[in-house]
């Protein structure tokens, strides 16, 4: 898998300039029509993360890879890119345009938390598909963030802040996420959110001496100062699920992305997600996914 591609890469590999405004105590903002950037080729976009934020308006027939996940847009999408998720999108046609931005999460700096939106959870939506009654109202929106980055007016990038929540406020509207809403202040729900936190920091596994740390839900609640009992009760309060099952899934979705994605060997694999025996990764995966990881990895080649 391609190494995390940084603001700065991306603006000189991607466009050929940098920016005077890159380091701004604030952060970063830019907005870009994709058929005038010159990073568009008509070719799959490598699979990588990124450490800043994305929001792309797509317009013409594209396959958008997340995660282990992939959707098919036949005219217009509305995708959602954060740095803890690796993705990339694969043009279908000659012809494509639409708009895209980017942003580093210190330019929401006490200005609403990215994090707590559903399209920026782990496991959640990042693509919405656009009617065509649907798009003027998400352009109008790109369009606006032209007119402001332009403008000399003083409070322009307050004003942006504001329309890249719309963004998120529509896409939310328009086709409601299965979101979990950990922003509750009860114990539980803290309890989650910490969990949540803890197992996603152990991912994407991007190079082959990367291992898991925590796997259990004893080491889970170890590391959260909590009973497993306690641990686990929380978990089923909050998500319908026990500590184990929310484990198992994200461990077999990062498989999935590295049988995907990469060249190692399924020893690695299994190896970098803490199973000490290959004979064991086997068979968990094929226990949940009844097929074997060489057939899974098989398959997407064909």
């Amino acid at each position: 898998m391609n190494k995390m591609l940084t603001i700065e890469e991306f603006y000189k590999t991607k466009l050929n300039f940098m920016p005077d405004n890159l380091k701004r105590e604030l952060g970063h903002f830019n907005v870009f029509r994709i058929d005038e950037c010159v990073c568009n080729r008509n070719k799959p976009i490598p699979y990588s993360r990124k450490d800043y934020f994305k929001i792309s308006l797509l317009k013409g027939k594209n396959c958008i890879h997340f995660a282990d996940r992939t959707v098919l847009s036949n005219r217009y999408a509305l995708v959602f890119a954060n740095p803890m998720i690796p993705y990339n999108w694969e043009p279908l046609e000659d012809k494509q345009s639409g708009y895209f931005c980017i942003f580093t999460e210190d330019f929401f700096s006490q200005y609403g938390v990215l994090k707590e939106y559903p399209m920026f959870k782990p496991g959640q939506n990042k693509v919405y598909i656009l009617s065509d009654e649907q798009l003027p109202q998400i352009e109008a929106l790109y369009l606006r963030m032209f007119n402001e980055i332009n403008s000399d007016f003083l409070y322009k990038y307050d004003v942006i802040r504001g329309l890249v929540f719309d963004l998120i406020h529509n896409a939310i509207k328009m086709q409601p996420a299965d979101a979990t809403n950990y922003s509750a202040s009860n114990a539980s729900t803290r309890i989650a959110s910490l969990f949540a936190e803890l197992l996603e920091r152990q991912f994407p596994i991007e190079t082959t001496v990367q291992r898991m740390k925590f796997r259990s839900p004893i080491d889970f609640a170890e590391q959260l100062s909590i009973h497993v009992n306690h641990l686990n009760r929380s978990l089923k309060e909050i998500t319908g699920k026990t500590t184990s099952q929310l484990i198992t899934e994200r461990v077999l979705q990062e498989a999935r992305i590295l049988l995907r994605h990469t060249t190692w060997t399924i020893s690695e694999i299994g190896y970098c997600l803490g199973f000490e025996e290959l004979s064991h990764f086997i068979n968990f995966f094929k226990k949940i996914s009844n097929e074997t990881p060489k057939s899974f990895r098989d398959r997407q080649d064909v």
